[in-house]
Parts: structure tokens; C-alpha cells; sequence
């Protein structure tokens, strides 16, 4: 079993690092401006700004 890639708002937060949001199915759902947050292993994923997104892993180059 893999490790999971994308999060709810609430989850807690797996690993330091940028998280972005992403469209409800893909990463490529053209979101604009989506919101990128830089969060610690163990906090809490904020709101997204729409029910329908969820949280990434943010590229390397963001």
C-alpha cells in the first residue's frame, strides 16, 4: 500500500514541506491561483477555498 498523496482539510499533515490545492480528481484541473501553504509534520490541513479541492504535495519548483 502506498503512501496517500492527496488530503482533506483536518488531516494531519504527514511530512514538512509546501502543500497546494488541487482539483477534486486530478492535479491538472486548471485551478487559478490556487492556495499553497508551507506546513510541519503533525499540524492540521487548513480550508480549502472550495469543498471541491483538496491538498497536494506542491511541486519542487513552487
Amino acid at each position: 500500500m502506498g503512501e496517500k498523496t492527496e488530503f482533506e482539510p483536518g488531516d494531519k499533515v504527514p511530512n514538512d514541506g509546501k502543500y497546494i490545492e488541487i482539483g477534486e480528481k486530478s492535479f491538472h484541473m486548471g485551478i487559478t491561483d490556487p492556495k499553497i501553504v508551507n506546513l510541519k509534520k503533525g499540524d492540521h490541513f487548513p480550508q480549502n477555498e472550495n469543498h471541491n479541492r483538496k491538498w497536494s504535495r506542491a511541486p519542487k519548483n513552487e
